[in-house]
């Protein structure tokens, strides 16, 4: 079931309440049991060609799958035949099945698949390793793993951890540093960051570096900066925006910085497939606000065709400030295997 992003998991010194506060850290600890088992127990698995996988340390809201996107681009502008592979967080195909955008929708696959689908061939398969061989099998050179930090049954030739690098308005990426579901934390910083290689901190339009307390604890690992921008300008007149995402109120932020008349948001839980009482809210509240609708790229593969017809989706995409260290990182991952 979906259900929406606490913001205090992100403030430092918010807090549930102390009777919900202690409950919440008594399940993240049989939570972070288990994680560092599988970690502990499983055996990665080669398949003969390069793994780059895109992954991150909190519960979302980073920006893993427009990075994801473009390292699928970059490498196939290259001419490696480089496919994605994902979980197909809320599809109900268990897969190995490859994603087509003809016949495939959100429900079935998921929102991202679809997304990396415009750029690649994408494998989706709640089992990794199995979607690894099949994509292999149909003549992937390389792999693109987007979501899969955590996910140990594949060896990683390049692991990349994308951390959301907006600290302004007491907001911290890793909150307190407590772990799910006491906060965003899929795992302990520390632990995240000694399985990767490189991290890339995702900055809005309006940030001009990273914050100095954040690097610092990146410790030695190389950093690169990317932000989401936005392939054109929102669409012109009074809108209502909507979004459900990990954190859709920096897409609401994001909406404003870029100049749209934005007469009001609705936030909604991430990866919501909107149902009849949604979209009769979203109908009801611009004919109320005089506004059209507008979201994004995300929220609009979820919705009905009919309505994916009237509400237009604003796209953004990655884009990295040192291009040159980027793809020295890809050099090495494809030298490798």
């Amino acid at each position: 079931m979906a259900w929406p992003t606490p913001k205090w998991w992100y403030r430092r010194g918010a807090t549930p309440g102390f009777l919900l506060q202690a409950i919440l850290r008594s399940m993240s600890r049989v939570w972070g049991h288990f994680a560092a088992r599988r970690q502990r127990r499983s055996k990665p698995q080669h398949f003969g060609v390069p793994v780059i996988c895109v992954g991150g340390v909190t519960m979302g809201g980073t920006g893993k799958t427009p990075v994801a996107r473009e390292l699928l681009r970059r490498l196939n502008a290259r001419g490696v035949s480089a496919y994605g592979l994902t979980r197909g967080y809320g599809g109900k195909l268990e897969g190995p099945v490859r994603v087509d955008p003809d016949l495939h929708d959100a429900a079935a696959v998921g929102d991202e698949p679809l997304l990396l689908a415009r750029e690649a061939p994408v494998w989706v398969a709640r089992d990794r390793a199995a979607g690894a061989a099949a994509a292999v099998a149909a003549g992937a050179g390389a792999l693109v793993l987007d979501d899969g930090h955590q996910n140990p049954t594949l060896a990683k030739t390049l692991s990349l951890v994308v951390i959301d690098g907006e600290t302004r308005d007491e907001e911290w990426p890793f909150g307190d540093g407590e772990v799910f579901p006491a906060g965003p934390m899929r795992e302990p910083l520390e632990i995240g960051l000694a399985r990767a290689d490189a991290v890339i901190v995702m900055l809005p339009a309006d940030l001009a570096a990273p914050d100095p307390e954040l690097l610092a604890l990146l410790g030695d690992l190389p950093v690169l900066v990317a932000r989401l921008a936005p392939l054109g300008p929102p669409p012109p007149g009074r809108r209502l925006g909507f979004a459900g995402v990990a954190k859709p109120w920096k897409v609401e932020r994001a909406l404003i910085a870029a100049g749209c008349d934005l007469v009001d948001f609705a936030p909604f839980p991430d990866h919501l497939a909107y149902g009849a009482s949604d979209l009769s809210f979203l109908q009801g509240r611009a004919e109320m606000l005089g506004a059209d609708l507008v979201t994004t790229e995300k929220d609009w593969v979820r919705l009905p065709p009919e309505w994916r017809a009237r509400v237009p989706a604003w796209p953004v995409a990655a884009k990295f400030e040192d291009d040159a260290a980027l793809d020295a990182l890809l050099d090495r991952a494809l030298s490798r295997d």
